[in-house]
């Protein structure tokens, strides 16, 4: 599948990062200028999600392809890839299939193991959004508040919202592939998988998504990790705390 993509910066090696359900690679616009000055950056909207093709295959298989196809069809050299959430389930899945296809893999906020689905609550808020008869995103905001409180979050979910050719609202992302199948974002990686490759795992001191719990099994699958917490940050590390972000990676990257 040819993925729609961002690319900015110079430099080796280049990075490719992948974000998270929901989201697509303007997501990570900003938080990309401070790698981009040493580096080139390949930002990519997800099958499914933003500007990339969609498709009723949607697991983390095809995903991993997706990848593995974009890093070949543009002569990538041993690249980094970073992955947040549903992304770093995704560079797993890439890592154990195509071992030698990068240099090191940064995970953002998700670990191997298998989350129960969790989405309910921003599923069926954006399943009330009447997208044939709103006339603003201001009334989008209005019924999804009633289901989903912080307005961080909200806005996140409904970049998603644009224009069609018919100038009526639609869902940029395949919204009814992604609902039908939400309980594949949370898959565990495949038993017995281990990598070697240097990896780092940044997560959010104020997020539930990697606990102590997780640590061991990640350095049963990892050989060569290193796990950085960033502190004052939930699950969108890169966008809650950019600045300790970037140079947790930093230091990473060497």
């Amino acid at each position: 599948m040819n993925l729609y993509y961002r690319e900015l910066g110079e430099g080796n090696p280049p990075i490719v990062i992948l974000h998270g359900v929901f989201g697509s690679c303007d997501n990570w616009l900003t938080v990309s200028k401070g790698l981009a000055e040493s580096n080139k950056i390949y930002l990519l909207d997800a099958r499914n999600h933003g500007q990339s093709p969609h498709s009723d295959e949607f697991n983390y298989d095809v995903m991993a392809d997706d990848l593995h196809e974009f890093i070949q069809q543009y002569q990538l050299v041993n690249p980094v890839i970073i992955g947040h959430s549903m992304g770093g389930k995704t560079v797993m899945r890439f890592a154990v299939k195509y071992p030698d296809s990068f240099s090191k893999m940064i995970v953002v906020d998700i670990s191997p193991r298998y989350y129960t689905p969790h989405h309910q609550s921003v599923l069926a808020g954006l399943s009330a959004i009447p997208l044939d008869s709103i006339q603003t995103r201001q009334e989008a905001d209005d019924i999804l508040k009633t289901f989903e409180p912080e307005l961080g979050v909200r806005q996140f979910l409904l970049k998603n919202l644009y224009r069609n050719d018919q100038n009526k609202f639609s869902w940029r992302m395949n919204f009814e592939i992604i609902k039908n199948k939400i309980e594949t974002i949370g898959e565990a990686l495949s038993e017995g998988s281990k990598i070697t490759k240097p990896t780092l795992f940044v997560r959010g001191a104020n997020s539930k998504y990697i606990q102590e719990k997780d640590i061991t099994l990640i350095r049963s699958i990892f050989s060569d990790v290193r796990i950085a917490t960033v502190e004052g940050s939930g699950h969108w590390v890169q966008a809650e705390k950019p600045k300790e972000f970037l140079e947790v990676v930093k230091e990473f990257l060497g």
